[in-house]
């Protein structure tokens, strides 16, 4: 994680040195003598950084790695406050002497890269990663705890015994082709338990000449993959291995091991394939009459092995309740009966697992050998993040999960990290969790590609991993909220805590250290006061069920904010001061009592989200209206009519002046009933991809189709009508959006719109009409 902060660091930075070394001269070779410094020390640290997360290295590497980000995130403060000065009229001076604290800053940090590498034999430090099956340090652990899926007693094995046979019918039947069946899942859901379990099985003795069991992992070589693979093929039917095979290269050990199998029906096992490119090399060593079983995290690995209708994805899902309780209790000290009074407290700790197989299996073997006693067992429960962390019975567990992270590249550990903010149990929408990322500058522009439309991707990748879960969809397939383990969570949170990432504030913590750069408080009213009394340089404050009666004194303390997210709260004022907050990039006020923004808003040049949902804001500032990198204005609630069952949208009451945010790529909902000024401007916001319109009238309809029809990018388009006798006017939309995949229209139609039928990506399409 330092290699991120560093990172963003140097984006930051060269924005700021390009643009001011064009309006000073003089200073260009200082600017790029900045610039050679940082990008240097960004390579260097992606290795070392990579190395500091592990477990496995020196204490030393890690505190020289805190250091290194506590210098990098120093850096970043002397740019954010000279930023909060720009309109200083000694600019030149500011400029020059910010200049002098970076390179201060910078010789810092190459004293210490220096110093590192001088003594790099003192940290087990080593530049180049060295591959193999154990990982990618040389003080690796003394085993891999996953081989331990292989031996587990049949008895803890519970709820598999279906996939078992499915899997197995699988490998025996069907056509003589190479049939590939893939096991996808998080890690410790028992993949490589149920492999093993069909491998083993007595009944594919006889319908296979050979067969070879290969642990792939994270690092690995393709050449002693082969090598391994040929041996184990070679020793299954008792056949002497070939002489000279421990020094054959890659080629040599392709052809030795395809003429080996050419006549021959063969199974192979590849357990714990992470890498996408996999496949694409091994296919070309295996014939026909072959059947491969693949084990993997990576929803993406296995679709890169599905090649043909009879090759198959076996996706595994957590254990049912009833079979979590089976196996939490399989132990013959429990005899299979739970003690009644730990009953409660059972049905807890199983919920907390997840129904995770592995970590079920890991906790029922330490309590068969504890006291069966609720104060023991409500300890472990209340501390389960800390036992993972330093209990040797469960340390598989941690480890397990931990690869997974591990294997994350730089920018998706950071979007990862970013769950541990959120309350336990709680489901995230994913539409604000990229906003956020991207205010937090975790996302990056491609070139024809929307930020948004990036971010997607990222957590994309993260669910084909297996890290985040999906818990509903929207009815065009994309994904609306989303979860992670409970148990990776526990884990998420102390590596973020470590990383000074976040800090998590909740009713029984009571410190805070302003080492840390976001700030997560959960229902925490007491404990708020302890960070308004120290300067701090927190970025990002989350506020969930908590008092904001230190709201006034945020443009003071935490003049450096650049994400703000209150929700649930009693707030019911913003503070004028609010427009201080030059960096503000993420303004949510969701879910509060606030009905107006103070006019300095106007100030917050940097704002990008500004998300008033289920407020009682119902009119906007004209200020709003200077905000010219505004991606998302949402300002939307519901009333509901108990006589006639109905929720009608509300929205807000915009100024003229609108259209001069062109970066918008949200607005809901605008209120239609203010003059055709606003309509009309609305034709000028082109990378508008959704629009909520509401109390349109009759009149104010062909202004508003003229202005959708500029909008070639809209996706997602709602409308409704003043009142229920109030007719929707909208057949004057000649060329409709092509992309428009979502349309809601809420009032009377005197006839459908003909250019609905030209929609051919349209999706969602609801007409209410109102009796």
């Amino acid at each position: 994680m330092a290699e991120i902060a560093v990172k963003i660091v140097i984006d930051k930075l060269l924005s700021l040195l390009n643009q001011e070394a064009r309006l000073l001269g003089g200073v260009h070779t200082q600017v790029e003598d900045i610039k050679t410094d940082l990008l240097y020390i960004q390579a260097f640290l992606k290795d070392a950084d990579a190395k500091g997360e592990k477990a496995d290295v020196s204490q030393g590497l890690k505190t020289w790695i805190q250091d290194l980000r506590e210098t990098a995130y120093s850096i970043e403060d002397v740019i954010d406050e000279y930023l909060l000065h720009l309109g200083n009229p000694s600019q030149r001076h500011r400029f020059i002497g910010f200049l002098c604290k970076i390179a201060f800053k910078i010789r810092d940090i190459q004293k210490k890269v220096v110093k590192l590498k001088e003594t790099s034999s003192t940290y087990g430090f080593i530049s180049s990663v060295q591959p193999g099956s154990g990982g990618s340090s040389t003080s690796a652990p003394w085993h891999d705890p996953r081989v331990t899926s292989l031996f587990i007693d049949d008895a803890e094995i519970v709820g598999i015994e279906s996939q078992k046979i499915e899997l197995t019918i699988r490998l025996v039947e069907g056509t003589p082709e190479r049939t590939v069946i893939s096991v996808v899942g998080m890690g410790g859901l028992g993949k490589t338990t149920l492999a093993n379990k069909v491998y083993d099985n007595k009944e594919l003795v006889g319908h296979f000449d050979c067969s070879a069991w290969i642990t792939v992992s994270q690092s690995f070589k393709m050449e002693e993959l082969l090598r391994n693979m040929s041996m184990k093929l070679y020793q299954s039917k008792k056949e002497p291995v070939p002489e000279g095979i421990n020094t054959m290269d890659e080629s040599s050990l392709m052809t030795l091991t395809r003429q080996y199998l050419q006549d021959k029906r063969y199974v192979v096992v590849f357990d714990d394939v992470w890498k996408l490119d996999f496949w694409g090399f091994i296919k070309y060593v295996l014939f026909l009459m072959i059947r491969i079983i693949i084990t993997t995290r990576n929803d993406e690995v296995a679709s890169c092995c599905k090649e043909s209708s009879i090759d198959y994805i076996q996706k595994l899902q957590p254990l049912p309740p009833k079979s979590s309780w089976e196996v939490l209790f399989c132990k013959k000290e429990f005899q299979g009966r739970c003690p009644p009074e730990l009953e409660k407290l059972s049905h807890d700790i199983v919920r907390r697992c997840g129904e995770l197989p592995l970590a079920i299996v890991a906790i029922g073997g330490l309590f068969s050998r504890k006291e069966k006693l609720v104060s023991e067992w409500k300890k472990f429960s209340d501390t389960l993040g800390s036992e993972l962390q330093s209990n040797s019975h469960l340390e598989s567990i941690n480890t397990i999960l931990s690869l997974s992270y591990h294997d994350l590249p730089c920018h998706l550990k950071s979007c990862f990290l970013y769950f541990a903010i959120f309350r336990e149990d709680y489901t995230i929408s994913c539409r604000p969790l990229t906003r956020l990322w991207i205010a937090e500058g975790f996302v990056k522009a491609k070139r024809g590609v929307t930020l948004e439309e990036v971010a997607e991707e990222f957590l994309t990748e993260l669910i084909h991993r297996s890290l985040v879960q999906v818990s509903e969809v929207y009815a065009d397939g994309k994904i609306e909220t989303c979860h992670i383990h409970d148990l990776m969570r526990e884990i998420i949170l102390k590596k973020a805590e470590e990383l000074s990432f976040c800090c998590v504030m909740g009713e029984e913590t009571s410190s805070f250290d302003g080492r840390f750069r976001r700030l997560s408080v959960h229902k925490s009213p007491n404990n708020v006061a302890n960070i308004t009394g120290k300067k701090s340089y927190i970025r990002s404050i989350f506020l969930y069920d908590s008092q904001t009666f230190f709201l006034g004194t945020l443009a003071s303390r935490f003049n450096l904010l650049k994400v703000l997210d209150i929700d649930d709260s009693g707030l019911d004022s913003v503070p004028e001061n609010l427009g201080n907050l030059l960096h503000l990039k993420y303004l949510s006020l969701r879910n509060t009592k606030v009905r107006m923004l103070p006019r300095s808003i106007g100030k917050l040049q940097n704002l990008q989200t500004l998300d008033l949902r289920y407020t009682l804001v119902e009119d906007l500032p004209v200020e709003i209206n200077r905000l010219k990198r505004l991606r998302n204005i949402l300002v939307h609630n519901y009333d509901f009519d108990g006589d006639l069952g109905l929720f009608s949208v509300k929205g807000a009451h915009v100024k003229e002046g609108i259209g001069c945010l062109e970066e918008l790529q949200k607005l809901s909902c605008v209120e239609a009933n203010h003059g055709v000024g606003v309509i009309k401007e609305l034709g000028k916001l082109r990378q508008l991809r959704k629009l909520g319109i509401t109390k349109l009238t009759r009149e104010t309809g062909e202004h508003l189709c003229a202005s959708i029809t500029n909008m070639n990018r809209l996706e997602s388009l709602f409308i409704s009508s003043l009142s229920e006798n109030e007719i929707l006017d909208l057949q004057y939309i000649s060329y409709p959006p092509s992309c428009l995949s979502s349309l809601q229209l809420f009032g009377p139609l005197e006839k459908l719109p003909d250019w609905i039928s030209e929609l051919q990506n349209l999706i969602i399409y609801c007409n209410l009409v109102w009796f």
